[in-house]
């Protein structure tokens, strides 16, 4: 009978989680921040979506070691480990997002024409510091 209960009570807290709009924005942002960045990331092999290396700044170019798609297979590499900590770790892989999405637009304000690239990377490091401070409340807690 105990665990008939429990049933029951775990599943209306569930269903209050569900309707919680802040944990609707937490799972929406979560989920957001682990596709993203290993999508992109992948890409970063490929180049189907855009010639990644004409992202680079010259002047990071010249101090990475390799050309410029040699960076570019690193930079992919750093955003799959990114997105896989966003899904274990959320609390901490929102800041670790927000802090190379804040490189990202260093990197861009120094192209010249990369300016709208880097206003959008800006909202980007927006969500994923929205999504940090999201986690300090919902993961753990209610998962």
């Amino acid at each position: 009978m105990a665990s008939t209960t429990t049933s029951k009570n775990t599943a209306g807290v569930r269903c209050a989680q569900l309707a919680d709009p802040g944990y609707q924005a937490y799972v929406i942002l979560r989920t957001g921040f682990i596709v993203a960045p290993v999508l992109f990331g992948l890409d970063k092999f490929a180049n189907l979506l855009v010639d990644w290396p004409g992202y680079l700044a010259p002047w990071i170019d010249g101090i990475v070691p390799g050309d410029a798609q040699a960076a570019m297979y690193m930079v992919g590499v750093i955003e799959i480990l990114a997105g896989v900590v966003v899904a274990v770790a959320p609390r901490f892989g929102g800041w670790l997002v927000a802090g190379w999405l804040a490189g990202i637009i260093v990197n861009l304000l120094t192209i010249p024409d990369h300016y709208d690239v880097a206003l959008r990377d800006f909202g980007l490091l927006l969500g994923a510091v929205a999504l940090a401070r999201l986690a300090q409340r919902y993961h753990g807690a209610q998962e």
